[in-house]
């Protein structure tokens, strides 16, 4: 009977009954950005000031990169139009320490030299030039006088703001042609008027304009080598001779220049490259604005550790807020990602009004210094980038935080 009851009666075996299937909290990019705004808009005077300051670090950096290639491009393009290939020869010192002297004949033989497309000489002058007979001759405004080879304009590549340049006439009177630097300190801004250079009247018959390759010319008064003679004993020697040479073969006519402007005493002359001062202000240039950059990444990371501040202070003030989220399901993750989400935001909005200061501030100095407006791409893209990621780094440690508040502590108020 009981093997029956076992052949009938099957065991009874407890199998899971199907329920409904639970879906993994998600929480969707949309709804990340609502509620990691939330606390921006309750205390909008607090979120504005950590703005301010991530704007201002990101103002300066972008400010600074704006302007350093704004001043490169014009270097540049002075460069490009002024030529890289001139040279000057100038008297250095003797042996003995004293102050050299050129051949009266350099720039002839220098002429002579196959790449060197012109030559032109300045020789000084000992007089002084003034506004009137009734100034000091102590009182030069730093003025110099000098008398100047006919093609000299046409070898440093300058024009005249107003006038002529001295020609085969003017240059054996009493006329003058002043650099524009030195019309500035004399008060002059037109021809046809006359200075005292020396000890008598000279008619002012041009003004340069300014020679950014010489600027040494810009404060001086410029005569002819005869009346610089029969004036003021110039014997015709060159106290710099300025010398365009074929681009190609800068570097070959440098090689030889001493040794052609002064064959007896080659270690007597002094080559330089005028241009190789605009290259050493890039330089510099580079330097200073490394040095900015510093200071404006020591602004950004004060803001950052402003943001972290800012959202220490809001996950203690907002404890019940993350609690009941916790507590209707909310998981440490969505806590933590709120919080990161709101100082990322927050970093957004100061870098996004950083970017559009700084580029208006640099821009309208570069425009006031009469610069090429360059608004570098990597410096509005990098700055978003960098304030974003300042943001995020910020709002780790206050997000790991909130992750951590239990949700029963945080609703009985502990």
């Amino acid at each position: 009977m009981t093997a029956r009851l076992r052949r009938i009666v099957r065991p009874i075996r407890s199998e899971p009954v199907p329920g409904p299937r639970v879906e993994p909290s998600r929480l969707h990019p949309i709804d990340l950005l609502g509620i990691g705004t939330i606390g921006l808009r309750l205390r909008r005077g607090r979120s504005l000031l950590t703005v301010v300051s991530i704007a201002i670090g990101i103002a300066a950096m972008v400010g600074i990169l704006t302007i350093s290639e704004s001043s490169r491009a014009d270097l540049m393009a002075s460069l490009d139009r002024l030529g890289t290939n001139l040279l000057t020869v100038a008297p250095g010192q003797t042996f003995r320490g004293e102050k050299a002297t050129l051949p009266e004949e350099a720039a002839a033989m220098i002429a002579r030299i196959g790449p060197v497309e012109a030559v032109s000489a300045v020789g000084a002058v000992e007089a002084s030039v003034r506004r009137t007979d009734a100034i000091a001759a102590e009182v030069t405004s730093g003025i110099g006088v000098v008398a100047a080879d006919l093609r000299l304009l046409d070898t440093l590549h300058g024009s005249v703001a107003t006038g002529t340049f001295l020609n085969a006439a003017t240059a054996q009177y009493p006329a003058v042609v002043l650099g524009a630097t030195a019309a500035r300190r004399l008060g002059i801004d037109r021809v046809d008027v006359t200075v005292w250079l020396g000890n008598g009247w000279f008619t002012v018959v041009g003004i340069l304009e300014p020679l950014e390759l010489t600027p040494n010319l810009d404060v001086d008064a410029m005569i002819g080598y005869p009346i610089a003679g029969s004036l003021f004993g110039q014997d015709g020697t060159a106290s710099t001779i300025y010398v365009r040479a074929d681009p190609a073969a800068v570097t070959d006519v440098w090689a030889v220049l001493a040794q052609t402007a002064n064959p007896a005493n080659p270690s007597e002359a002094d080559v330089a490259r005028p241009s190789d001062a605009l290259a050493a202000r890039a330089a510099a240039a580079d330097a200073y604005t490394a040095l900015l950059l510093g200071l404006g990444a020591v602004a950004l990371f004060v803001a950052g550790v402003g943001i972290a501040n800012v959202m220490l202070m809001a996950v203690l003030e907002r404890r019940s807020e993350i609690g009941l989220r916790r507590a209707l399901g909310a998981t440490r993750r969505h806590i933590a990602l709120q919080f990161v989400a709101e100082a990322m935001t927050l970093a957004f909005l100061g870098g996004l009004l950083g970017v559009v200061v700084g580029v208006v501030v640099a821009v309208g100095y570069a425009l006031v210094q009469d610069w090429t407006v360059v608004v570098p791409p990597f410096a509005l893209g990098g700055g978003l980038a960098a304030a974003l990621v300042v943001g995020a780094i910020a709002g780790f440690y206050p997000a790991a935080r909130a992750a951590r508040v239990s949700p029963t502590d945080a609703l009985r108020g502990v």
